[in-house]
């Protein structure tokens, strides 16, 4: 059985993973990620990843799902952002 704190947990996750989806769409449609800070999306995906590491030793299935996800997206917007610039 699930706990409230795990579906809180997902909820959560699902939420702010989702969140990205906007940009990437946005910049893979435009080609152009000139407004996109390189510096801040690097520390955000340094982030997202130490959060997946955290997520996967404590092994808490919402983190380590919402920050894997996130992280790929995360990634992408940085690959775009070298190449599209």
């Amino acid at each position: 059985m699930i706990s409230y704190a795990s579906t809180l947990g997902f909820v959560a996750a699902v939420l702010t993973t989702v969140a990205f989806v906007p940009q990437v769409v946005r910049i893979w449609r435009s080609r152009s990620a000139r407004d996109i800070s390189l510096s801040m999306y690097a520390l955000f995906t340094l982030g997202v990843l130490l959060w997946l590491i955290y997520g996967i030793l404590i092994v808490s299935w919402p983190v380590i799902i919402g920050n894997g996800i996130t992280l790929v997206l995360a990634l992408s917007v940085l690959v775009m952002k070298v190449k599209f610039g």
